[in-house]
């Protein structure tokens, strides 16, 4: 289980005094936590014994991961690199904990079957590819990132 694993990193990093790593594990056990805590099977403020599923966990992280992911961007605009750069290294701690996704060739094999099926039906309208991406996404959850799926889509509909 993935809540397990952080708990064992977060031991580890205490003792390699990694201080970056400690924090972000700290944090994403912080929310994890929180998440049993408002869970339904737990008690009124008392969190849950049970670890939350990987399902739920992933979703933790990458909610965390996305957050960084802004953070940098704002950092850099802002002319922030030393915050931008500790949030770099906070995301790659986070991206470890994740499945590897689908690169942008593999996401057009699945796209460009799905596409073909998808244009015979007959309320299919090229210019409103979001029902494209919506139905490669329930394919795909998990396993490709919304934004390469969403240009994958574009520029199949754009030949």
């Amino acid at each position: 289980m993935i809540h397990s694993t952080i708990k064992e990193q977060i031991k580890e990093a205490l003792r390699a005094k990694d201080t970056i790593r400690l924090d972000t594990l700290r944090g994403l056990s912080a929310l994890i936590t929180n998440e049993m805590i408002n869970s339904p099977a737990s008690k009124p403020g008392k969190p849950s014994t049970e670890f939350l599923s990987d399902e739920k966990v992933l979703a933790l992280i990458k909610k965390s991961a996305k957050q960084r992911k802004d953070s940098i961007e704002q950092f850099t605009n802002g002319g922030r690199e030393d915050l931008a750069n500790k949030e770099k290294a906070e995301l790659i701690i986070l991206e470890a904990f994740m499945p590897r996704m689908m690169s942008k060739q593999e996401i057009r094999v699945v796209a460009h079957s799905r596409l073909e099926a998808i244009k015979s039906q007959s309320n299919f309208d090229p210019k409103s590819p979001g029902k494209v991406v919506g139905l490669i996404m329930k394919e795909l959850a998990g396993k490709a990132d919304g934004s390469d799926v969403k240009s994958v889509v574009e520029d199949l509909l754009s030949k």
